[in-house]
């Protein structure tokens, strides 16, 4: 079945790009892993309880606006649908219901959202160590919190938001241990006047810290050296700060050093990639409506590079706009006249990002670990094993993949790609855009063995078929 836009992913930027395709009069498909539309960041918003809803504070509660419109746009939705293969010529393969099928698009949008940023610290892979953004999620799925005595570690907006949020479903916070560097306050402050053309970014960024310093929750600045400790599971945390070595006893440790791009399906399609050296991490190379060096697919979102949901949603709508455009459905003045709007939200929301990523930049020792600090967590590959094959002429990820599985686990390189890249570029003295990333191949996510004999055989029906 052919489609004029088929958008994947059903975040902010995805759900944007459907609307705004299907009320340009394009048969839309929008396709999502999740059984409703909003993403990691709207989880669940159409559903949750009221009081979890409160919890999660009004930034949340904000998408069910999106879903709504959504609902009310005549776009065809199909959850549970995970999205394993894409071809060059826009075919896309997925799983649904144990069910294999195929559509074809005339224009791909990939909303492919964000993951958050691998942070290998020694013991970061005890049970009882989890991501911040997994916490919140597990809020957004039924309101459950991790129990016991809870420390966050690491920098970033959402680590301060997970830990506001923690504090108002009454948990312990034991601790926030903040590891970006105090320099970093400086370096930020030349790009302070930018971000105040989105002044309600710096507005909740200090809400949530004067929340935190009036919960009196013990705040550890500048930390370094954060070691987990326990041994079948994690009991503590040891860090150094200010001239002092702290350690703490928990029940549970979440790690956030930010976000970054979710390139799997950008990868796998072979197009154009650069290394951010102020996000520390890749972008898709893209135009202003987001096309990409391949043509037809067009990219939106944090899947090209972290700029947040409102940034999202405004350039969702810019690559439905340039999707129509392409298939003739809007000319060049409507285009240029319809754009403008969204130009305009998506700079006001970036202004803010510069500031944000300088003043959040994760430390040297998370982008650049020990080495005895496990990095790919499936396959228990070492930074010093990385840099042990660098020494011995491995000169990019793919070839250290070969020789010791790194990146060949369940996570097929999510996790561990951007710290590989970055550890073989300064082993190598060579730039991230020099060293590469990993060769992403399909399927994009494991899938049962009936999936590719579903595949087979309607392959095998459709070549039966009479001309």
């Amino acid at each position: 079945m052919t489609h004029d836009v088929v958008v994947i992913g059903a975040g902010p930027a995805g759900m944007a790009a459907a609307v705004t395709a299907a009320a340009l009069g394009l048969k839309t498909l929008l396709l999502d892993e999740q059984p409703r539309p909003g993403g990691q960041i709207y989880r669940n918003v159409g559903v949750v309880p009221a009081h979890v809803g409160e919890l999660l504070g009004a930034d949340y509660r904000a998408g069910r606006r999106q879903v709504d419109r959504l609902a009310a746009s005549g776009v065809e939705m199909r959850g549970n649908a995970l999205v394993w293969d894409v071809s060059r010529d826009l075919k896309i393969t997925a799983l649904q219901e144990g069910r294999v099928f195929q559509v074809q698009a005339r224009q791909l949008i990939a909303a492919t959202g964000a993951l958050e940023r691998a942070s290998p610290v020694p013991g970061w892979t005890l049970p009882g160590v989890m991501n911040a953004g997994a916490a919140q999620i597990a809020m957004k799925s039924g309101g459950s919190m991790p129990a016991g005595r809870i420390a966050l570690a690491g920098s970033g907006p959402l680590l301060l938001l997970v830990a506001c949020q923690l504090l108002d479903a009454g948990a312990e916070v034991a601790a926030l241990v903040e590891t970006a560097e105090a320099d970093n306050r400086w370096a930020a402050l030349k790009h302070l006047p930018a971000a105040l053309r989105a002044p309600e970014y710096l507005r909740k960024g200090l809400n949530l810290l004067h929340r935190l310093r009036k919960s009196g929750v013990p705040w550890f600045a500048g930390a370094t050296d954060l070691q987990v400790l326990g041994a079948s599971r994690v009991s503590g945390v040891r860090f150094d700060c200010k001239g002092h070595s702290h350690s703490l006893a928990l029940d549970t440790l979440l790690l956030h050093h930010g976000v970054v791009p979710n390139h799997q399906l950008s990868r796998l399609l072979r197009v154009a990639h650069a290394w951010s050296p102020v996000q520390q991490a890749w972008q898709v190379v893209c135009d202003a409506h987001g096309q990409t060096s391949l043509p037809g697919l067009r990219m939106a979102g944090d899947g090209v590079a972290i700029a947040g949901a409102a940034a999202a949603e405004a350039s969702g709508a810019l690559a439905a706009l340039g999707a129509a455009h392409a298939l003739g459905r809007l000319g060049d003045t409507e285009l240029r006249l319809r754009s403008a709007p969204c130009r305009k939200a998506l700079a006001r929301q970036a202004a803010v990002r510069p500031f944000l990523d300088v003043l959040y930049r994760p430390p040297a020792y998370i982008t650049h670990p020990a080495d005895e600090t496990v990095v790919c967590r499936c396959e228990e590959v070492t930074a010093g094993r990385i840099r042990e094959m660098a020494a011995l002429g491995c000169v990019g990820p793919n070839q250290t993949k070969f020789f010791s599985r790194c990146g060949m686990g369940p996570c097929q390189g999510r996790v561990c790609g951007t710290p590989v890249t970055q550890i073989l570029a300064a082993s190598l003295g060579r730039t991230p855009d020099a060293v590469g990333a990993y060769r992403i191949r399909a399927p994009l996510k494991p899938v049962p063995l009936s999936a590719l004999a579903g595949l087979a055989a309607q392959s095998l029906e459709q070549d039966s078929q009479p001309n």
